[in-house]
Formats: C-alpha cells, structure tokens, sequence
C-alpha cells in the first residue's frame, strides 16, 4: 500500500472500518466503499437512484469465481497424481455454503454485516455470501495476485485443514441412503415447498425414513437442500 493511501485511511470518516478492515486482510483498503457493500446483504440493500439494489450479490459472484480459481490451482498442484473426480469434490468442500459459513464467522466476517439481517438468512448462507464478496472486493481493490495470496496465506494455510477435508465423508445422502440399505429402511426425500426469496428460488425438502419425517433441509439449491436435510437425519440417527 501506498504512503499517501495510509495517509488517506488515517484521516478519513472511514478510518476506524478501514482498521478493521486491515486487522481481517492484513493491509489496508484503497476503496473502502467497496468493502462496504461487500458486507451488505441483500436483505439490507439501498436502492440506487437507478432503481437498482445495492448489496453484495455481484461482488459474490464475482469472489465466487475466483475463490473457485485460486482453490483449483492450489489442489491441482498439491495433489498431482489425484483425477478429477477427486479434485472437484475437495474444491466443493472447501468453497460449499457450510464450509463458507462457517470459516465466515471465525474470521469474524459477522461482525461487519448490517444487524437487520433476516435471522433465516443468517443460517442459510449470509456470512458465507459475504465471505465470497469480500474476495471479490479485494480483487477489485488490489488485483489478482493479492487476492490469490490472501486467500492462499491467510485462510487456507491457517483455516483449512486439508488432511482432514480429505479424509471427511461429505455425502451425507449416499451415506443414509446406503445405511437404509443396510438396515432395510426406506429412505425419501420429498419437496414441500418453494419460496421466492430476494429473486430467488429457496427450496424447501423433507426427509422421510419408513414414512416418517426425520429432518427438514432449505437452500437455493435442491441438491444441497437435500445434503443438509441428510446431514440432519445423520446426527439424529448416529451415523
């Protein structure tokens, strides 16, 4: 960074977020106003003269899709003798809404998101939406290289174990289904309902063992829906 950009921070209305900012990144915004909107939820938007809503969502896709990048390389390098089949699914272990949730809220992300954040929101994928945004503002910020050494040093080193993701059985509907199986239950997933949601199509499943609900599961994703509700049925059962 700069000297006359430190200088900028230091004095400006902004300098306590962009502190902040620095404390989570390890370096100082040029832009803070793009990490602004990368901590607003959609939930929260102002909406633009233009008739627009101001939130994080572009940002999100725009992380996304870096994240997805840096992530890719990093496996294919450290796994070279790995196909991919076993690539893809260690990336989406790293970068699914859970995981993302999760690493959100112990780097503290939930910390710079608006309080008026729907609750529900909150436990489905804010703080992991937010996490992707603020990849995508740095990228804006400060370019690529940064970006693919933030995420490199300053999160996977010291927040994912990838040992331990490897050895992790993720696919918790084979695992149920499997163990119906075995044990001669029968396993269902049904749709009860579909939710338009910020423009977007929140499913709603449940999960029947024998023809009795066991767990419920919601995302934007049917797939992933059924994971959650799956994951749910496992604790419950022991698995």
């Amino acid at each position: 960074m700069s000297f006359s950009s430190y200088i900028r921070n230091l004095f400006s209305k902004d300098k306590k977020f962009a502190s902040s900012v620095r404390n989570l990144l390890g370096f100082y915004p040029q832009n803070t106003s793009v990490y602004h909107l990368a901590f607003r939820h959609r939930s929260t938007a102002e909406e633009h003269p233009s008739g627009i809503k101001l939130s994080n969502e572009r940002l999100e896709y725009l992380g996304d899709a870096i994240l997805g990048a840096v992530v890719a390389e990093m496996l294919f390098k450290k796994f070279p003798f790995k196909e991919e089949g076993f690539l893809t699914e260690m990336r989406s272990r790293i970068v699914n809404r859970e995981h993302l949730n999760r690493l959100a809220m112990k780097l503290g992300i939930d910390h710079f998101m608006n309080g008026n954040i729907d609750p529900g929101a909150k436990n489905r994928s804010a703080y992991g939406d937010a996490f992707e945004a603020l990849i995508g503002a740095v990228y804006i910020d400060q370019g690529y290289e940064t970006t693919r050494k933030l995420i490199l040093n300053r999160i996977v080193k010291h927040h994912i174990d990838l040992d331990e993701l490897e050895q992790q059985d993720s696919n918790f509907k084979s695992k149920l289904i499997n163990w119906g199986q075995r044990e001669r239950k029968i396993v269902e997933f049904e749709l009860v309902e579909e939710v338009e949601n910020g423009g977007k199509r929140l499913l709603r499943v449940r999960l029947m063992i024998d023809g009795q609900e066991i767990s419920r599961g919601e995302d934007y994703s049917k797939k992933r829906a059924e994971q959650i509700a799956a994951e749910k049925a496992c604790v419950s059962i022991g698995l």
